[in-house]
């Protein structure tokens, strides 16, 4: 593995920095709370391409991940609106019942593209995940989501998603008025990539699959261990 430096959009602190993956290795992607330091999300993938221009990642159906949820086992989606940023939450091992996911992020860039498939390899939605821009450490990458998100359909139309939670996140404290303004600014940009149908919407990632041969990567039991050490 080798390491690499780029800067982040805004001329930030170095994102890119980091070990690189060969194709077929395992990684963690994973999340960091809201709000906090500690780590709630994270989902064992396999590498499909790691360059200085783009790392791809694929997801596989029934990986052993780690999600959130209310301290009381309510899933968070069902928690209402208005308690669903303000309640003690727990972290819980959990299947991905979906048919996976292969997502896409480019160093330095405050979104991830997140590709979907119905059964049968049907071509479902890109989704534009507005987000941190990776940090990468031995393990795989970190980030934190931005709540705000974008849905983009085969025929190249567009929505914005997540609206109220965004809204919501920051009636709750989560994100001050200048960070969601950076954020909005974020998925405007993401928007103009959209429109002019750049990189990776036109690449041709709907048309890819993964290697029959691959396993599905194992969730290790130290799956929140920290950045700076190896595993």
């Amino acid at each position: 593995m080798t390491a690499e430096t780029t800067r982040t959009a805004d001329g930030g602190a170095q994102a890119g920095d980091g070990p690189r993956w060969r194709p077929g290795e395992h990684i963690l992607w994973r999340y960091r709370a809201n709000g906090g330091d500690g780590l709630h999300i994270c989902r064992p993938m396999t590498v499909v391409r790691d360059t200085p221009a783009l790392l791809a990642a694929w997801m596989a159906p029934n990986t052993v991940c780690i999600k959130p949820e209310l301290a009381d086992g309510t899933p968070v989606h069902r928690e209402p609106l208005a308690t669903r940023y303000t309640k003690p939450r727990r972290t819980v091992r959990s299947r991905w019942f979906g048919t996976g996911v292969l997502k896409l992020a480019r160093p330095g860039e405050p979104w991830s593209v997140w590709l979907f498939w119905e059964h049968g390899w049907r071509f479902k939605n890109w989704y534009v995940n507005l987000e941190e821009p990776l940090r990468r450490w031995p393990g795989g990458v970190d980030s934190e989501d931005h709540f705000l998100d974008i849905t983009v359909c085969p025929d190249r139309s567009w929505q914005w998603r997540d609206e109220d939670e965004f809204a919501q996140a920051q009636r709750a404290g989560l994100m001050d008025a200048a960070r969601a303004e950076r954020v909005r600014e974020a998925g405007r940009r993401a928007v103009e990539v959209v429109r002019a149908w750049g990189s990776p919407f036109r690449d041709g990632w709907e048309e890819w699959r993964p290697d029959p041969a691959w396993r599905i990567p194992r969730l290790p039991d130290d799956w929140d261990r920290g950045p700076g050490r190896d595993g």
